[in-house]
């Protein structure tokens, strides 16, 4: 199993090619812009594209996608349907970014805990929104690498200031599928270097921040839990995102000792 990066588009998308050693089949995962350049990486492997693969419509991830498909005759498989305003507006998003793009519906929505082939490879489907509602991510286990779009980078998380964006949904996404994972996990983030799980685990700021106001709010929740036993006043666990603001769980915590 290999995964090809090809940056492409002005925003530098990673656009990668999933494909079978032993098969030579192979997938795209997020054309976005620049055909000719995931079209040469195909010929230059001698690759057998099976279908279209999309994280999320983001236009620099979906922008070629309807092209690169009646182009080779490939199905769209993804992302999940709450990205479906997305793609309805993809010509308008090009518009804004420079990038030329078609509209278009997918032959198939992704759901979460789907399984995709390609020759002899398994690919878990995770769907993980925060950057995006409808955000996919792909797992192969045996080989243990993630494709995760737009949702982790290394040593950072994708943006969640855009339509429908959500950053708690992110962190919990993030929580819940990938640093779930073994350490030794390979991540091909949508933009930027490769990474692993175990890295991001120690060292990401975003993800960092989220475990430490999760730990103090456990232990809140924990001596309130004691405080209803022993028929005191329950406190309720606060939902932090600032280092001010874990002064505050601090001294709730000395008020219950």
């Amino acid at each position: 199993m290999q995964v090809v990066d090809t940056p492409i588009s002005p925003f530098l998308q990673n656009a990668p090619i999933i494909f079978c050693e032993e098969t030579k089949e192979a997938i795209f995962v997020d054309p976005g812009d620049d055909l000719h350049k995931l079209k040469s990486v195909i010929d230059e492997l001698k690759l057998l594209p099976q279908y279209i693969v999309l994280t999320h419509g983001h236009i620099d991830h979906a922008g070629a996608t309807k092209a690169l498909s009646e182009d080779l005759s490939l199905d769209i498989i993804g992302p999940h349907s709450e990205d479906q305003f997305l793609l309805d507006a993809l010509e308008l998003q090009g518009q804004m970014y420079g990038i030329t793009a078609q509209n278009f519906l997918p032959h198939k929505w992704l759901n979460h805990g789907e399984l995709l082939n390609i020759g002899n490879l398994e690919l878990e489907v995770r769907h993980c929104p925060g950057h995006t509602p409808g955000h996919i991510i792909l797992i192969n286990h045996k080989h243990k690498f993630v494709v995760a779009g737009d949702v982790i980078f290394k040593n950072s998380v994708g943006r969640s200031d855009l339509p429908r964006g959500n950053h708690n949904d992110l962190i919990s996404s993030i929580d819940k599928h990938i640093m779930s994972l073994p350490d030794d996990y390979v991540i091909h983030s949508g933009h930027g270097p490769t990474t692993t799980v175990g890295f991001e685990r120690k060292t990401n700021p975003f993800y960092n921040d989220f475990r430490k106001i999760k730990r103090f709010n456990d232990r809140v929740l924990k001596l309130a839990e004691v405080n209803l036993t022993n028929n005191k006043i329950p406190i309720a666990a606060l939902v932090a995102s600032k280092d001010g603001h874990h002064v505050i769980c601090e001294a709730v915590i000395m008020m219950v000792h």
